[in-house]
């Protein structure tokens, strides 16, 4: 491409729906947190300043009973929303890489509102799917009425679902980085100015409604060189832990319930998760309390040992018995409560160790190697926390630590972990794939000079690409893996599920 380079396969019609995706998809993830909050404050009653402190005040009887309406709720969903076999995607992730980026609206829809309602009744997944796949669903909506192609579409679905990300969390960098690196694994030039784009007008959007304040609050810390020896050393730790946690979540979404298991399974689950909930309330929701509290040095050493074993358990029972949510803050509360374990352990060796300090720089860490994206991981703690700055070297020597022994094992990223075919394989179909061949505009043959494609902004040409009714089909020697993937996928339909 030349001349108007990174924006030469963009049209007018495209960059409306880009502006039109960030207000829907602000207006959206507004509404899906203004449920949550609703939630919340009905199922404990409370008008503390934080859902852990009215978790806390909560009497334990009604802590049981809401957890267990919503096991209740989500074996209702799985009857009402049990979808047909082809009927559309469940997860962004599979519909961006199986499905050409296609999801039904109405369902997505339904399942985002399910999500935050069992979320806010105490369900231990993240808040953040139900906004991703709103977006998502409406950038499919948006491109089919649009008659974009499918590299256009597949572009749009990722942006949406990273800008209803950033829209809850307030990170408007880290959303569209999140949808760059982690759903479409690429930074190419051409994908980032959209992607930014939808990403800044949704969380601007949102601020009229939830407000422009950071998520975690935490004292500002100066940086100590035992910070950067225990990255040093915990970095590769923490990367083993990190692909521990993906197969857990693996295994989780292999396990999922089919038949009359769709019922009987989130009964079960959620009545043990209130009952542990007696005793830890820490368990219930998505683990912003957790974080929160260790950045603030609130969890002594031996609660940090206990909730790093019951924590994942209970994240990945709820995902395992059906219930719709998200990954993300679980996964950084995982990554927080071994950071703290591993400093404790470290203050025997190092003394004068501040926890809060570390828990940040091992959660980030954490974070980024389960997700399989550095920038990313980096980008969104730093917004997440706004004074981050003096803690940025130990925190990239343990990202790249950890996300290169998470690499090094195979492990998938959390997101692919939950595709319906064996994530490790599919994570090994998928990782063939140039993104740039799915996602990228098709070169200009009157620009280049003959038939070719130019992945992202290096100009260098590619073998020319055979055209079909939804746009340039990937190279021969990517499409054979992707058609593995798409077949399995495909295959594992025919069993319905929530």
């Amino acid at each position: 491409m030349t001349g108007r380079g990174i924006v030469a396969g963009y049209t007018w019609r495209f960059w409306t729906l880009v502006v039109a995706l960030g207000i829907v998809t602000g207006l959206a993830a507004s509404a899906l947190m203004w449920i949550l909050r609703l939630v919340e404050r009905l199922a404990y009653g409370f008008h503390a300043t934080s859902f852990a402190a009215a978790l806390r005040a909560s009497s334990d009887l009604r802590r049981v009973g809401v957890v267990l309406l919503a096991g209740v709720l989500v074996a209702g969903g799985a009857i009402v929303l049990g979808r047909r076999a082809g009927a559309g995607a469940i997860e962004v992730s599979e519909a961006l890489w199986l499905r050409a980026g296609r999801l039904p609206v109405l369902p997505s829809l339904a399942r985002g509102v399910l999500s935050v309602v069992t979320v806010g009744l105490g369900s231990s997944l993240g808040r953040e799917a139900a906004p991703q796949l709103a977006g998502a669903a409406l950038a499919s909506r948006l491109s089919d009425w649009a008659g974009l192609p499918v590299w256009q579409r597949r572009l749009l679905v990722a942006c949406g679902a990273g800008a209803g990300f950033a829209a809850v969390y307030n990170v408007p960098l880290g959303g569209a980085l999140f949808a760059l690196e982690v759903l479409l694994g690429t930074l190419a030039l051409p994908l980032v100015l959209p992607a930014l784009a939808v990403s800044v007008i949704a969380t601007a959007v949102a601020w009229i409604f939830l407000g422009t304040a950071h998520t975690y609050h935490m004292a500002t810390f100066s940086l100590q060189a035992g910070q950067m020896v225990w990255a040093v050393v915990c970095g590769p730790v923490i990367g083993v832990v990190a692909i521990g946690w993906v197969r857990l979540i693996s295994t989780a979404n292999r396990l999922r319930p089919a038949g009359h298991n769709r019922i009987l399974a989130p009964l079960l689950v959620f009545i043990l998760l209130g009952l542990a909930a007696i005793g830890y309330p820490e368990l219930l929701g998505n683990g912003k309390g957790i974080v929160q509290a260790a950045l603030v040095g609130g969890i002594s050493l031996g609660v940090f040992a206990l909730l790093l074993i019951l924590k994942p358990l209970a994240t990945a029972a709820c995902l395992g018995a059906g219930a719709p949510g998200g990954l993300f803050t679980p996964t950084l509360s995982v990554g927080v409560l071994l950071t703290g374990v591993l400093a404790g352990l470290w203050a025997y060796i190092w003394p004068h160790t501040l926890t809060p300090a570390y828990a940040l720089i091992g959660g980030g860490a954490f974070l980024a190697a389960a997700m399989q994206g550095p920038l990313s991981g980096v980008v969104i703690v730093l917004e997440l926390t706004r004074h981050f700055d003096l803690l940025m070297a130990p925190t990239l020597v343990a990202i790249v630590e950890a996300t290169i022994v998470a690499r090094r094992f195979g492990a998938p990223s959390i997101y692919s972990a939950r595709l319906r075919p064996d994530p490790y394989e599919a994570h090994d179909s998928i990782g063939s794939l140039d993104a740039s061949e799915e996602c990228l505009p098709p070169g200009r043959g009157e620009d280049a000079g003959e038939p070719g494609r130019v992945s992202g902004a290096s100009g260098h040409k590619k073998t020319p690409a055979r055209t079909g009714p939804e746009g340039p089909d990937p190279q021969p020697t990517s499409t054979t893996a992707a058609d593995r993937v798409r077949q399995a996928a495909r295959r594992s339909s025919s069993s319905p599920e929530l």
